[in-house]
């Protein structure tokens, strides 16, 4: 089996990776911050590590503004809905994943928020940084920009845009879901205040693991409030992080397992370049097909992540997929929990097949997969 979903979930993790989970599943099972003493302590050492590593790893002001929510999703969440207030505004890209676009949608069916977009012009960030500037006003109280597409590996230029929200002093989001562990970003660099990343995908930890980078989250809004481990005797949840967005049992053996992708990660070398030459391989090699057609150009790192979009023909996109499956070769296909992205590119109606790859992915197999699509575009 060929797995090429990796955008989805990286479907194989590093054996450091696996081990940690079951270290922590045998020696770890306390919960921390509740106990100073045996388990319960190294649990809570174990989860400051990974603090401390999520930190430095995106250049973040301290251990403290790194926060473990279950997904990006609900990270994105959080922010969303923490920061904005009755009569706002917020301001997004025009190729946000739902976990962006379905919670600002919902604050603005309320008649809460009012929601502008603007457009992304791939390769040209002074044009797209035009775009936004066009539909900021003094009611913008949060820009949500995605780092790169989910769907089509298009890069927004997230430093310019800090750099913008900073001058106008607005607070800025970045959903990292599909760029995190892959392409470089730092909160530093970009001058972001929240930071949103999935645990499962370029960081190689387990499903239901997420990060929150907050530069100044205890001035969100919690979603949750509950046991903290500290403060007990108040009915207050408490002001200070990261405990102000975070109450009850933290996921131990999700959390161990991302902190040893964070370090299995970092101690990788030339993982953007593989991948992003995986990715020119597999359009290079599509690109050459009659009937086959492809939506961005050539990728490069400077404007794009390693996911690459297609369509064979008029082939419905669920039916190309289910012809790789057959031939033992997944990838996905359909909308992406994208609409926006799709309405941009013209794909709506059919959606796309999208191929995405990761360290363990081989050249046979991107190999395999355009002699597939050779034979599956000559069939009726």
């Amino acid at each position: 089996m060929i797995y090429l979903d990796h955008a989805a979930t990286t479907g194989v993790k590093p054996e450091p990776v696996r081990r940690a989970v079951m270290q922590a599943l045998q020696t770890l099972s306390a919960n921390p911050g509740r106990s100073g003493a045996g388990p319960g302590l190294k649990a809570a050492e174990m989860v400051y590590a990974c603090r401390k590593e999520a930190a430095s790893f995106f250049g973040a002001p301290g251990p403290e503004c790194v926060v473990f929510p279950l997904n990006c999703t609900q990270a994105l969440n959080m922010v969303i809905k923490g920061v904005l207030r009755p009569g706002d505004e917020a301001v997004c890209t025009d190729m946000e994943h739902n976990a962006v676009a379905r919670p600002l949608y919902a604050l603005e069916q309320r008649r809460q928020i009012t929601v502008k977009r603007f457009c992304v012009v791939p390769g040209d960030s002074d044009a797209t940084l035009g775009n936004l500037r066009k539909v900021l006003s003094e009611k913008t109280r949060l820009v949500v920009a995605v780092h790169a597409s989910n769907v089509f590996g298009i890069r927004t230029p997230v430093e310019k845009i800090g750099a913008l929200c900073r001058m106008y002093r607005i607070p800025f989001c970045i959903d990292a879901a599909q760029t995190a562990g892959v392409l470089p970003l730092s909160m530093e660099n970009t001058g972001c205040d929240y930071l949103c990343a999935a645990g499962h995908k370029g960081l190689y930890g387990p499903m239901g693991t997420g990060l929150l980078i907050a530069r100044n989250g205890e001035k969100l809004q919690t979603l949750l409030e509950g046991g903290t481990g500290n403060l007990s005797r108040s009915l207050s949840h408490p002001e200070e992080m990261p405990e102000h967005l975070e109450s009850g049992t933290l996921n131990v053996p999700g959390i161990a397992g991302l902190l040893a992708g964070l370090r299995w990660v970092k101690g990788q070398r030339g993982l953007l370049e593989k991948e992003m030459g995986l990715c020119r391989q597999a359009w290079e090699g599509l690109h050459r097909m009659p009937g086959v057609k492809l939506y961005v150009p050539k990728p490069e790192a400077r404007f794009s992540a390693p996911v690459l979009s297609f369509n064979v023909g008029e082939k419905p996109s669920e039916q190309v997929a289910a012809s790789l499956a057959k031939r033992g070769i997944l990838v996905r296909a359909g909308l992406h929990c994208a609409p926006l992205a799709h309405e941009k590119m013209g794909t709506l109606e059919n959606g796309t097949v999208r191929v995405s790859v990761s360290a363990f992915t081989r050249p046979g197999d991107v190999g395999a997969l355009i002699q597939a699509i050779d034979k599956i575009r000559r069939e009726n």
